[in-house]
């Protein structure tokens, strides 16, 4: 069955961007001035997903405005002549796919947030699309799990290798034999493991291509770690009754829920950006140079004091 449906969980409280993310959706959060969450959307679209589903939480309704027409706005800027300012709002409204929304009523973990598109998914295979990554390839991640479903039709997890002492931050594969080059046969996955017992360094990141299995499981699912329905444990049901692959992603990751990653995601996105590229490079530049200077004076050798008379 063809993969047309994609769901985005978005229902989180963002705690990590207080005091910003108080009353403004972390998904909303720009870089330079895309929020996060049109960037999933827009790789949906570009990977052939038609339909899109959208979890929210509280406080969320600015990702529905953000796609939805605002007349007066487009009313001002047609008068004003902004025509490319009016293309990039059309833009947002025109998106290419359906869009829907739930909300989550409570923050109890991202399978329970997968597992309200039940009926929005009923028995067909979709992806799911986490909006803190970000990921960056010639073929979309996306599109690539959905090739790979064409040729397995089982449910398959993006992975990527992290240093071993970050294992702890994600979900891990266990792999039990490499298909092909890439693909993964997988005894267990684990989630969040102690660095000491990690069965490997292939994280699971924001991209999963799943059947319809899995909400039969999650359905029954037991809080797991931090007292929370863990979609992560709900693959490792689902792996003892049908295979679940693995699917190394060799591609660009931006991992945009921690700060450092979201700043470092701007500055690299504003590198290639055509209204800011052009002064960031040599601010780079000479900022990097001031900072080499400092730390070149800090630990210079003090000259010795000259002796009192």
């Amino acid at each position: 069955m063809k993969v047309r449906k994609a769901v985005i969980p978005a229902a989180g409280l963002g705690t990590r961007f207080l005091p910003a993310t108080k009353a403004l959706a972390k998904e909303m959060l720009p870089i330079v001035d895309k929020p996060t969450i049109q960037f999933i959307v827009e790789e949906a679209k570009a990977s052939g997903i038609e339909d899109i589903l959208i979890v929210e939480g509280k406080s969320k309704r600015s990702i529905e405005d953000h796609f939805d027409s605002n007349p007066e706005l487009e009313a001002n800027l047609k008068a004003k002549h902004k025509d490319e300012l009016l293309e990039l709002v059309h833009s947002t409204t025109d998106i290419g796919v359906n869009l829907f929304f739930v909300r989550q009523p409570y923050p109890n973990g991202l399978g329970d947030a997968v597992r309200l598109a039940k009926s929005f998914i009923a028995d067909e295979p979709f992806v799911v699309m986490l909006g803190d990554d970000l990921m960056e390839d010639k073929v979309p991640l996306t599109k690539q799990l959905m090739n790979e479903y064409e040729k397995t039709h089982s449910s398959i997890l993006a992975v990527k290798r992290v240093p071993h002492r970050e294992v702890s931050k994600y979900g891990v594969i266990d792999p039990s034999d490499e298909v092909e080059p890439g693909l993964f046969n997988v005894s267990r996955f684990v989630e969040k493991p102690a660095v000491e017992d990690a069965p490997s360094d292939l994280a699971i990141i924001g991209r999963y291509l799943l059947t319809p299995e899995i909400f039969q499981i999650l359905d029954n699912q037991k809080p797991g770690k931090g007292g929370e329905i863990q979609l992560t444990d709900a693959i490792d049901t689902l792996n003892r009754t049908q295979r679940v692959f693995a699917h190394e992603f060799t591609g660009d990751r931006y991992d945009v829920g921690n700060k450092f990653g979201f700043v470092q995601t701007t500055i690299e996105y504003g590198l290639t950006h055509p209204e800011v590229k052009d002064a960031l490079r040599p601010y780079i530049e000479k900022l990097g140079k001031q900072l080499e200077a400092e730390d070149k004076a800090k630990t210079a050798t003090p000259k010795a004091d000259k002796p009192s008379k």
